[in-house]
């Protein structure tokens, strides 16, 4: 017969890491509702202006959001549908197709930012020292690579215009 320790330290750390997210969750969807973003669409654009060329491949934010090629590409036309985002392809490769922030998705992000950082600081990153912050971030990313080893992918590609495109030109409003 097994003995099944229900009190084990690494069922406590999942289960503090769940509702740490979930709290987080609800605390800030008020600040993006009165922005008109879901969460998926401020994971969304905050994931495209905080990688290189403010642009990513539509497979590597599909990884990054932890949604499927399909989920990404129904996110992406709604946003795009809004002006947020837009669709750039690659004259070299057909296949690679990039979401770009435009200029009304970074002034949406602008617009509820300074909202958004207050609450992270209020009830996450400020309750931490300057020592266990850094920490703290040091091991979600350990964490992050092994259990998301695809969310960096692509970030340098991004930054880099297709051989025969001018980045000027790649990013239309």
């Amino acid at each position: 017969m097994s003995v099944t320790n229900f009190d084990d330290s690494r069922l406590t750390a999942i289960g503090l890491l769940t509702e740490v997210h979930s709290g987080l969750m609800s605390r800030f969807q008020p600040v993006l509702s009165a922005a008109g973003l879901s969460e998926i669409d401020f994971e969304t654009v905050i994931r495209l202006a905080r990688s290189p060329g403010q642009r990513l491949r539509m497979s590597d934010l599909a990884a990054q959001t932890q949604l499927s090629t399909s989920g990404v590409t129904r996110v992406v036309d709604r946003l795009e549908r809004e002006g947020l985002v837009t669709r750039e392809s690659c004259a070299s490769d057909r296949r690679a197709s990039y979401a770009a922030l435009t200029d009304v998705g970074r002034e949406r992000l602008e617009s509820v930012l300074p909202e958004h950082l207050r609450d992270i600081e209020e009830c996450f990153t400020g309750l931490l020292g300057e020592g266990e912050l850094e920490a703290f971030l040091r091991s979600l990313r350990k964490i992050r690579d092994v259990v998301r080893p695809c969310a960096t992918a692509g970030a340098a590609e991004a930054a880099r215009p297709c051989p025969g495109e001018h980045q000027s030109a790649a990013r239309r409003p």
